[in-house]
C-alpha cells in the first residue's frame, strides 16, 4: 500500500462542502490535521462535524477550497485511502452478517495483511476492546455499544497514519469511552493525526486541540 509507514501531512484550506444542490453545509473552513495531535471537532447536531470528517475522507468533494495531502489536492475516497486515511464512521460500516472478528480480518487482508497477521491483529485489537468474548458473535447479535468499540477495534486495527472518528463514544458508557479516548491518545503517541468528532465536552477537553463548529463554519478554540 503506497504510503505506509511515513506521516502525511493533511491540511483543510477554505473548503465549503454541502449535499446535491443543498445549501452548503460547511462554509470556508480551514485547519491543519498534524501527525501526533488529538484534535477534537465539536459542534452541535447538524453543526458540520460529520460532513467534515467525509470531506477529509475524500468521500465529499468540497465546492470550494481543498483536502490537501503533502500539498497535493485529494481526489476522492481511492486516493484517500492510498494516503493511509481510516475512517471510523458514526454509523459504524460493519457488515451485520460477519462476525466481530471476521469484519476486522475482511479489512486487515485487504489492506495487504496476511492472513495469519490478520488473524493475530484482529484477536489482540478485539483485546484492547473488551470483545475478546464476541470476536465470533456476528455483528447483528451485537449491543449498540458493542458494534461501536468493533468499529472502532476496526479502525485502530488498519494503523492509519490519519485517523478519523465520528462520534465513535456516543453508545458507550463511562468506562469504554474513557478506554476509547485511550487509545485514540495511543494512536496519536504512535504518530498518526487524530481527528475526534465529539459532542462530549469533558472528552474534547481531553484532547490536545479542539475546532468547533458554529452553523458550519469553524472557530478554534484550542490548539
Amino acid at each position: 500500500m503506497p504510503g505506509r509507514g511515513r506521516w502525511h501531512v493533511l491540511s483543510i484550506d477554505g473548503i465549503s462542502v454541502g449535499y446535491g444542490d443543498g445549501p452548503a453545509v460547511l462554509r470556508d473552513v480551514s485547519m491543519a490535521v498534524r501527525p501526533g495531535r488529538l484534535l477534537a471537532v465539536t459542534g452541535s447536531s447538524g453543526a458540520g462535524k460529520t460532513t467534515l470528517l467525509s470531506a477529509i475522507a475524500g468521500l465529499l468533494r468540497p465546492r470550494a477550497g481543498a483536502v490537501s495531502v503533502d500539498g497535493q489536492p485529494l481526489r476522492d475516497r481511492d486516493h484517500a485511502v492510498q494516503h493511509r486515511i481510516v475512517l471510523i464512521p458514526q454509523d459504524n460500516g460493519l457488515a451485520p452478517i460477519l462476525t466481530a472478528a471476521e469484519n476486522l480480518q475482511v479489512a486487515l487482508v485487504a489492506d495487504g495483511t496476511p492472513p495469519p497477521e490478520a488473524r493475530r491483529q484482529t484477536a489482540a485489537t478485539l483485546e484492547l476492546l473488551g470483545l475478546s468474548g464476541q470476536a465470533d458473535q456476528l455483528v447483528e447479535e451485537l449491543s449498540g455499544g458493542q458494534q461501536q468499540r468493533a468499529a472502532v477495534a476496526r479502525g485502530l486495527a488498519l494503523r492509519g497514519d490519519v485517523l478519523l472518528a465520528d462520534e465513535v463514544t456516543s453508545e458507550l458508557d463511562a468506562g469504554n469511552r474513557q478506554r476509547v479516548l485511550g487509545l485514540l491518545h495511543d494512536e496519536a503517541r504512535r504518530g498518526a493525526a487524530v481527528v475526534f468528532a465529539t459532542h462530549d465536552p469533558d472528552l474534547a477537553a481531553a484532547c490536545g486541540a479542539e475546532l468547533h463548529l458554529v452553523e458550519g463554519r469553524a472557530e478554534i478554540v484550542r490548539g
